[in-house]
């Protein structure tokens, strides 16, 4: 009994000093809340003006990090909602929608009458129900300048058979905060974590709460056991018996004035319940100790659940803190966490099944004694780094270093090089480059990434890419959309003294890089850089003119250059 009590004692004061600060967060996030209310509803006035369903073809969305990708539930479509774009002197938040027709491969934007705010790190789930629904809850709306933010509590449900957004209003819902993470499980809608932030203090949660999808009515969880520490961006996935599973995630602890440590969670957990799906169901938490190759500590990692019962996580970021900068290492790496099962593996690419590839392997079987399913199985022999050089349209040369599992065999990668001088390839084989808060959907087994970020030094570059890989062969990655280096603009701090390039935003950019990069052949004199011929397009002008920029690359930083990010990202 005593060790009861104790137990219990701590628990409630723990909740105390949450409650606490808690709202010693939200008096001090009031005032900048209330200038950003306004901001919003200068937004939504604009929005107000649309009174009818207005959908066209479009080019690819823009650049974007922690938007929404969902997979339409009874189309062939993938639909995006919001998310926001930072070039380095102005925070772009978004509320367009957008829709991928997977079997044409072509965009659409959809302007629907009443949206909701612009916002980014929200969540997003869908329904079968009535043709489909969209539901989004939450997110955050930021200052021009990055410095203060809004944090939504609100929830909206897109019908997408008739192309409505509805706002539902239902008392006792969750508090405002974005990283938060939603699954649809058993006619709910399930929350767990996420963060507050004002510009002096944050709080990040460990909260759950159940939205009846048939009631329309808020239910704060009380779950028995000892459940995950507060935290935002973990994996949420659910069961097919309707329990929800938690893993990694994201905080940070003051740990003196000014001083901020971050945190990298990499347990896992189990919310079960015992009924099927109702308010007074109890629901219990557990630890889970899965077995397998688990994910390399990160945060900014993406998730989605796929074919067979696995749920997977893709990308991401890892910040090794030192004195005054942070070095992040990013990924494009796919680990899946087989639920049935409780194991973690990663993802293995077997690459593409061509005659040459067979009849080689052939060959090497004869000579090893060894066949074409033993090498794909057999594991990798350590990791390979590979160094990528990315241009900007202003000839800003970025380079990646990037660590991926090498195949199994040096012969074999050897062999594959060979092959790709012979087909008039270039370079290694396709895959998105490293980066954190992409936008993942699954659709009939194929899982489809699009945008999200990475970092070098002090520059964000964000994407707008899309790629696709079938999660049943694991054989290639496909390029449905190529980045655009002339869509990355990037304004230094110290270039804002024109005020014109804050309202126009990307454009006023376009043209400062246009004549910088003037300016910077005319300082070079003799050095000029490759042209574009006429008609030609972008992919093949890089394809042409690759080598001039990676021998570009390594005389300015050398083949082993790596920057680190500023303390301040």
């Amino acid at each position: 009994m005593g060790k009861k009590g104790k137990r219990d004692k701590k628990g409630k004061g723990a909740e105390k000093t949450a409650a606490k600060m808690e709202k010693k967060v939200s008096r001090r996030a009031k005032k900048e809340e209330e200038d950003l209310e306004a901001l919003i509803a200068e937004f939504q006035s604009l929005d107000a003006k649309k009174n009818q369903v207005i959908e066209s073809s479009c080019p690819p969305p823009s650049p974007r990090l922690n938007g929404s990708l969902s997979a339409h539930p009874e189309k062939d479509e993938l639909i995006l909602f919001g998310g926001e774009y930072f070039n380095g002197q102005k925070t772009y938040l978004y509320n367009d929608l957008y829709v991928y027709n997977i079997r044409k491969n072509s965009w659409s934007k959809v302007e629907i009458p009443n949206p909701p705010p612009r916002r980014c790190a929200h969540q997003a789930a869908v329904v079968p129900t009535a043709g489909g629904q969209l539901w989004v809850f939450g997110g955050e709306f930021a200052s021009p300048n990055g410095e203060q933010f809004y944090h939504y509590k609100d929830l909206w449900v897109l019908h997408l058979a008739t192309k409505t957004w509805e706002q539902i209003k239902a008392s006792g819902g969750p508090s405002g905060r974005s990283g938060h993470r939603m699954v649809a499980c058993k006619r709910q809608l399930i929350i767990f974590g996420g963060f507050h932030e004002s510009a002096r203090d944050y709080i990040y949660y460990n909260d759950v709460y159940a939205f009846n999808l048939d009631a329309f009515t808020w239910n704060k969880l009380t779950p028995l056991g000892i459940g995950p520490a507060p935290r935002s961006g973990c994996q949420m996935a659910t069961t097919s018996e309707g329990s929800v599973i938690i893993y990694g995630g994201y905080s940070k602890q003051r740990i003196k004035k000014d001083v901020d440590k971050g945190t990298l969670h990499t347990d896992m957990f189990l919310l079960k319940t015992e009924g099927a799906g109702k308010e007074e169901d109890k629901w219990a938490w557990s630890r889970l100790n899965p077995s397998g190759v688990k994910p390399t500590p990160r945060s900014g990692f993406s998730v989605a659940l796929g074919p067979n019962n696995r749920s997977l996580l893709f990308g991401g970021v890892h910040d090794e803190e030192e004195e005054e900068s942070i070095e992040g290492d990013f990924f494009n790496d796919i680990y899946f966490y087989d639920i049935g099962k409780n194991r973690w593996f990663p993802g293995q690419l077997k690459g593409p099944k061509s005659e040459k590839r067979k009849r080689r392997r052939g060959r090497q079987a004869e000579a090893e004694g060894a066949g074409d399913e033993e090498m794909e199985k057999q594991p990798p022999q350590g990791p390979v780094e590979i160094v990528k050089e990315v241009v900007a349209e202003d000839g800003t040369v970025m380079t990646i270093k990037q660590v991926i599992s090498g195949p199994a065999e040096e012969k074999e990668r050897s062999e594959s090089e060979e092959e790709e001088e012979e087909d008039g390839a270039l370079g290694q084989q396709v895959e998105p480059c490293p980066r954190s808060n992409a936008m993942l959907a699954v659709k009939h087994g194929v899982l489809y990434v699009y945008g999200g970020m990475f970092e070098v030094g002090d520059r964000q570059f964000t994407l707008s890419d899309l790629y696709s890989i079938d999660l049943h062969k694991m054989e290639e990655w496909k390029v449905l959309v190529e980045m655009d280096p002339k869509a990355q603009e990037w304004l230094e701090e110290s270039e804002s003294d024109e005020e014109d390039d804050d309202m126009e935003g990307a454009e006023g950019g376009e043209e400062e890089e246009e004549s910088s990069e003037e300016e910077s052949e005319d300082e070079e004199g003799e050095e000029q850089h490759p042209s574009v011929q006429p008609d030609e397009k972008h992919a093949d002008y890089l394809s042409r003119t690759e080598q001039y920029w990676i021998k570009l690359a390594r005389s300015n930083m050398g083949p082993d250059a790596k920057e680190k990010k500023g303390s301040g990202t």
